[in-house]
């Protein structure tokens, strides 16, 4: 082993694992750590509930005078019923509100709905529905991919690769929720301001708060004297999301901590994990969360003053002994080594000063470079596994991904050498005390040994109810990203959308010149494709081709059919070839 001190992101032998009851293998903390997100209905005052362990995130139930206030609803209307069934037990007051703390949880309203017998105001920030809606549309195969890797989607249920917990929640979504019905409900009423309304008889506070998403807001009700927040999580705040995400800006973190400390509330309830009750108790763990943030990144910001490199910054910037002692500020879901190199490229972008990096070679070349520079592809296996024996896992890592990558792609390298650098990669999973980390590394440990396919979430595909839910022109506008410039050279024509919905007609145009596709509102177009939402959605969704809605009458194209068949070839999406 390396003599120099190194993150303890992982343990450092096998001394540090523990076997569960389904035969996983996994750090002890990660059974330890579960026990706290186990299914649980906290009764937090009277009148106030808190659901763990339904779903990723928690569900929470606040009674007023007037009735009950629904806060999350979860990622599916299976979830958010199981949470009313649960509640129900409690109460019976009717539902007259619900509110989103933020867009990653509110694909159960329509649950609420339907217990309800029809709609209720329901609240959130002025960004959840364009958030909700735009990674999907061009981003699809990116976040679908890095949800099942964090999430350990693709994971077993026993065996040594079996789930745990996935950090935030038990499961991204529990078995027993199946078919994950989507429920979204857009908010009827949205604030981007400080708001203070009266839900329920109640007065709530509604202040923006960016966290993981900067649509967050902190909900407070001063008449019971409670706030519920999605900052204060059940492990140390995630700067860095291995899935790939926005940059969060722990600066801007900072201040929502510091709201729910100014207004020092009796009860904290939080999106992920359990409740917190007394106001030192509240205060003690929010303060500590909050500066262990403010610590990862003052101590970057004086690693970036002194020019050094990610790979130094991962030594120089470790946390306090004492984060430990809270279980808020424990690296139970992401790593302090990733936080901190996402801060540094927040802070000054990619490059770090290392000279290697200014200019690199492509992945292949330089792979395939270093595995002839170390003596041929048996002297790196040999290397790699003797680096593995002897616990030196990071350069076991560094070794054993050289001759996989040397082929290109993801599943390059002989079977012998994907399986090394499975084996390598289930070793740190099983080591890690982050759910992040061992989902990823499992997840890929089973790619490379073709025990889980990825392949379908390295392609961009469209769901058919994804492109009803959403305005036709973000989804036409959504196309530019799926352009391939090859058969895009010479092409310079602009293509009219009419799309008719339920709510009349959206018209929206692509300008497709230069190789790239400009979104524009359609007008001066020479050439035009109209048809029904539903048709738009059928051909994205490849239920037909465009060809087909052309011969069939359900799109109608106006204008030089050559030119047309030009533009809509430019796209990686076969169905719309005409």
């Amino acid at each position: 082993m390396p003599d120099h001190f190194v993150p303890a992101s992982f343990g450092p032998d096998e001394s540090v694992v523990a076997t569960g009851e389904r035969g996983q293998r996994a750090h002890h903390r990660q059974f330890e750590h579960r026990g706290r997100l186990e299914r649980r209905l906290y009764e937090v005052a009277e009148g106030v509930w808190c659901l763990v362990g339904n779903g990723l995130s928690n569900q929470t139930f606040v009674e007023g005078p007037e009735g009950l206030v629904v806060i999350d609803t979860g990622e599916s209307v299976e979830e958010m019923a199981a949470a009313l069934r649960e509640v129900r037990v409690h109460t019976s007051a009717p539902v007259v509100a619900v509110l989103y703390t933020h867009h990653h949880y509110c694909n159960g309203t329509q649950a609420v709905f339907d217990e309800a017998g029809g709609p209720v105001p329901v609240w959130a920030h002025a960004d959840v529905e364009d958030n909700l809606r735009s990674r999907a549309l061009e981003q699809g195969p990116t976040a679908a991919r890095g949800m099942v890797h964090q999430f350990a989607m693709l994971l077993p249920d026993d065996g040594p690769d079996g789930r745990v917990q996935v950090g935030l929640g038990l499961e991204y979504r529990l078995p027993e929720h199946a078919p994950y019905t989507h429920g979204f409900v857009a908010p009827s009423e949205v604030v981007a301001a400080p708001t203070t309304t009266t839900l329920a008889g109640l007065r709530v506070d509604l202040v923006p708060a960016p966290s993981d998403a900067d649509d967050n807001l902190n909900v407070f009700f001063p008449d019971l004297d409670l706030c519920v927040n999605n900052l204060a999580w059940p492990a140390l705040f995630n700067v860095f999301p291995i899935r790939g995400e926005s940059y969060r800006d722990p600066r801007v973190l900072l201040r929502g901590f510091d709201g729910i400390l100014a207004a020092a509330p009796e009860h904290l309830l939080c999106a992920h994990g359990p409740p917190l009750s007394g106001r030192d108790t509240v205060r003690e763990a929010v303060t500590g969360a909050r500066d262990a943030v403010q610590f990862l990144w003052d101590q970057t910001v004086r690693g970036v003053n002194r020019g050094l490199t990610h790979g130094e910054l991962v030594e120089f910037v470790q946390l306090p002994d004492h984060c430990d002692d809270l279980y808020l500020t424990r690296q139970n879901y992401g790593l302090v080594e990733h936080h901190v190199r996402q801060v540094h490229t927040g802070l000054v972008g990619w490059f770090d000063g290392f000279e290697a990096s200014l200019f690199p070679l492509p992945t292949a070349e330089r792979c395939r470079r270093l595995v002839e520079g170390f003596g041929g592809r048996d002297e790196v296996a040999a290397r790699a596994r003797a680096a593995l024996v002897e616990d030196d896992l990071r350069w076991a890592l560094e070794l054993a991904t050289w001759p996989v990558r040397a082929g290109g792609g993801a599943h390059g390298g002989t079977e012998a050498e994907r399986s090394l650098l499975a084996e390598v990669l289930r070793a740190i999973g099983q080591r890690t005390t982050s759910a992040n980390v061992r989902g990823w590394c499992l997840t890929r440990a089973r790619d490379l040994e073709g025990l889980a396919d990825l392949d379908r979430h390295r392609l961009h595909r469209f769901g058919r109810g994804q492109v009803l839910a959403a305005d036709p022109a973000s989804v036409v506008a959504a196309l530019r990203v799926l352009l391939d410039p090859e058969p895009a050279a010479g092409v310079d024509d602009h293509l009219r959308w009419r799309v008719a919905t339920g709510d009349g007609e959206s018209t929206c145009g692509l300008w497709v010149r230069n190789r790239v596709a400009v979104p524009t509102d359609g007008s001066g177009a020479e050439l035009e494709v109209a048809m029904d939402h539903a048709v738009l959605a059928d051909v994205l969704s490849v239920r037909c081709t465009m060809a087909e809605a052309v011969g069939d009458g359900s799109v109608v194209a106006t204008g030089d059919a050559s030119r047309i068949a030009a533009v809509l070839a430019c796209f990686e999406v076969s169905s719309l070839r005409i």
